[in-house]
């Protein structure tokens, strides 16, 4: 008596637990220490016995009261109050439930998957890549896609032509196999895959020749998709059901479309705005000029007006990239650079220095003030 451990310590709960922390705490050692997972570990045998005796007592009000009151002495068949004759998992309703929760069916107490239910097929994954005038204003991509279809000879059943699968005779048809073993700790339940049928419940004995009794054979397809106005670099498309065809009458997986876009020569995007940069003379700047601009419509005039100044943006409204859903447009907005010219003749030289001489220093906003600043730290 005097060497058994705590049972409240066992479970690793205090005395005031509540019946349901008791139970958790109870599932969380059992598995800890369950013999699936440490096949021929004596310790975790001892282990887990006592876990299973501290449940046995602490999850029975009666004994719970009794142990509370009167420690070990008071379970203790040897002493008059305990379990008397049951067995060391009384008290737990049905063994193998509540393993079947703690291990979901994985440690030989019922209730294992079975691998021929319906599933789902997988997804198809494409890269689409288009010029920056497709993604603004839509288009039609024919894209070869390469995925699995019904077997045309075996009409999909993986069997010869002439011939059909057969029920396995050793699980019935249910793809698993139950066997029940006598253990120290009593009768386990083990569920297992079939080994005849591997899952499937049926067995193929002639396989079709063109499909290996697979049931399905791969080609590739040919599709045309539409691509939507507006879409933008990185977007993915969906299109339900033209993925990889499910099994047992599930439905087909979806093919996903990623869109990458094609680096432009002058346009650059931002969502449904577009952004241009373009160069002008400077007697265009100071005297505003009337110019032609590129847009991903074609040329539009715009007037530029006088004293531009370098790094200027302007808005063309309404010229940028169509909406993805419902009308209307972005915008496209226009940063102008002054360019210096180069290869100027000796003429053009002397003009611009008869220019300059003839410019104030008031007609410079910026200079004029950057000039003041200069004064005022250097004075």
């Amino acid at each position: 008596m005097a060497d058994k451990r705590d049972y409240y310590e066992v479970l690793g709960v205090p005395k005031s637990a509540s019946a349901d922390e008791i139970k958790k705490a109870y599932r969380r050692e059992a598995k800890k220490y369950h013999p699936d997972l440490h096949p021929g570990d004596k310790t975790a045998e001892a282990k887990f016995k006592e876990v299973n005796e501290a449940y046995e007592v602490l999850s029975d009000s009666d004994k719970k009261a009794r142990y509370d009151q009167f420690g070990h002495a008071g379970v203790d068949p040897n002493f008059g109050g305990g379990a008397g004759g049951e067995s060391p998992f009384g008290g737990f309703g049905d063994f193998g439930d509540i393993f079947s929760d703690i291990f979901g069916g994985g440690f030989g107490f019922g209730g294992g998957s079975r691998r021929n239910a319906p599933k789902r097929g997988a997804d198809i994954r494409q890269v689409v890549e288009l010029t920056f005038e497709e993604a603004a204003f839509g288009c039609k991509k024919k894209l070869n896609i390469d995925k699995q279809e019904e077997c045309g000879h075996c009409h999909g059943s993986g069997a010869k032509a002439g011939t059909s699968p057969v029920t396995c005779t050793r699980c019935g048809g249910s793809g698993q196999v139950t066997t029940q073993t006598r253990t120290p700790l009593g009768y386990m339940r083990n569920v297992s895959t079939c080994p005849d049928c591997h899952g499937e419940g049926k067995i193929i004995k002639e396989p079709c020749t063109f499909c290996r009794g697979t049931g399905r054979v791969r080609r590739q397809k040919t599709i045309e998709v539409d691509i939507p106005q507006g879409i933008n670099d990185g977007q993915t498309m969906q299109i339900s059901g033209a993925g990889e065809p499910g099994t047992k009458g599930a439905p087909s997986g979806d093919l996903l479309i990623t869109i990458r876009i094609k680096k432009h020569n002058i346009f650059t995007r931002d969502n449904f705005d577009v952004y241009v940069t373009m160069p002008i003379t400077f007697a265009q700047a100071a005297l505003g000029a009337n110019i032609k601009v590129p847009t991903i419509s074609g040329l539009v005039e715009y007037d530029i007006p006088p004293e531009t100044q370098t790094g200027s943006v302007f808005r063309l409204r309404g010229q940028g990239i169509p909406y993805i859903r419902g009308k209307g447009r972005g915008d496209q907005l226009v940063k102008v650079e002054v360019e210096t010219p180069k290869n100027l003749t000796q003429r053009q030289k002397e003009l611009l220095r008869e220019f300059d001489g003839m410019i104030e220093e008031k007609n410079y906003k910026k200079r004029k003030g950057f000039g003041d600043m200069m004064k005022d730290i250097f004075k």
